[in-house]
């Protein structure tokens, strides 16, 4: 999940549609690269370099590209969401932002990431992903490189017109802007194929399934994984040192990273949370820059890979409890030969999910 995005676990359960079964292979990639709003406010960055007034007409382009009318869509529904009208976006607000003289100084370093952006090759990285896929799956989305006042990037609409919002920033390479895209559309592509997951769920009781759906926030480690291409490939290849660094030291306390999990999940089961509000916080707080939804959900998933191979799982993306009882398995094997001391989920948790 990108800095500023909504939790994972809160996009996969609004993302949970339908999608036609075993799609043939030249529908299931739609990918549309959109610029537009980035190209406009670099022209009206140069229109003021150049000592021109800015015309109205100017303006009217750029408010009447697809990304900005969204982007403007978009804060104005979390503003609403989370009770914080300062958030909301204006077109006077923008036009401040962009005549303002610390966006003119980046200019230069704006364009130059945008060009490189835009000769990474998506498509790849699209089709790439789907080998983590189901064959059911579809990616179907858009992808806005966008300069706005914040610097957040995120995922909206994903269940009925997925767009990938993504802060440009210079210091971004074109390798890690296409790691960064193809993280998020392995999140659309699996959301397209998890429709009987809440089928599947629902019966459950109310802190079963509200366990359940937590659950699916591991899909940040799913597609980090299937982002890197394979388990024997660093998923930070394209990241920076200080970025790799954080990374290791994160995996280093997978141990303790998937027991505090458990503890959230027992928590959930036992009612200890005296509201709402206060689940979803402690939820939250695993995803951190890239806790251990991230972290612990990679190395179960590569665990699991390694031992089940690929195609057991991508099964266990159409029903993620399954993820835990796998994991549960390869554990307890390369426990009792010494190879290594995993902790395991505990049984109390697998049995109120109701994993078959």
């Amino acid at each position: 999940m990108l800095p500023g995005v909504l939790p994972a676990v809160f996009l996969f359960v609004l993302s949970l549609i339908p999608a036609a079964a075993a799609p043939t292979e030249a529908h299931r990639v739609q990918l549309t690269l959109d610029t537009s709003e980035a190209d406009q406010v670099l022209v009206i960055l140069a229109t003021r370099s150049a000592g021109k007034p800015v015309e109205d007409s100017q303006w009217q382009i750029l408010f009447a590209t697809e990304p900005y009318k969204r982007l403007k869509v978009r804060e104005k529904e979390i503003a609403k969401r989370f009770n914080d009208p300062s958030i909301i976006l204006t077109d006077d607000i923008f036009k401040k932002f962009v005549l303002s003289d610390a966006l003119s100084a980046r200019a230069s370093g704006l364009r130059n990431a945008l060009d490189r952006w835009k000769r990474a090759d998506l498509q790849a990285a699209a089709e790439s992903v789907l080998q983590y896929l189901p064959p059911s799956a579809v990616i179907h989305a858009k992808v806005f490189p966008v300069i706005k006042p914040g610097t957040n990037s995120f995922v909206w609409e994903p269940s009925t017109n997925p767009a990938i919002f993504l802060y440009l920033d210079p210091d971004v390479s074109a390798a890690k802007f296409t790691n960064t895209v193809a993280h998020e559309l392995h999140h659309i592509g699996l959301a397209s194929a998890q429709a009987e997951y809440e089928r599947r769920i629902k019966p459950l009781p109310e802190r079963a399934r509200a366990v359940a759906e937590w659950v699916g926030a591991f899909g940040e480690g799913l597609a980090m994984l299937a982002a890197a291409g394979g388990p024997d490939i660093d998923p930070h290849a394209s990241s920076t040192k200080a970025e790799r660094a954080r990374w290791e030291h994160d995996m280093a306390n997978f141990n303790s990273d998937l027991l505090a999990v458990n503890t959230f999940f027992l928590d959930i089961l036992g009612g200890k949370f005296t509201s709402q509000d206060a689940l979803e916080e402690k939820g939250s707080s695993f995803f951190g820059l890239q806790g251990p939804w991230y972290t612990v959900g990679y190395k179960m998933a590569v665990i699991v890979e390694r031992r089940y191979g690929r195609d057991a799982l991508i099964q266990v993306m159409l029903d993620p409890r399954r993820l835990l009882i796998l994991y549960n398995q390869a554990a307890a094997e390369e426990n009792a030969v010494g190879k290594e001391e995993l902790p395991l989920w505990s049984k109390e948790v697998l049995k109120e999910l109701e994993v078959r």
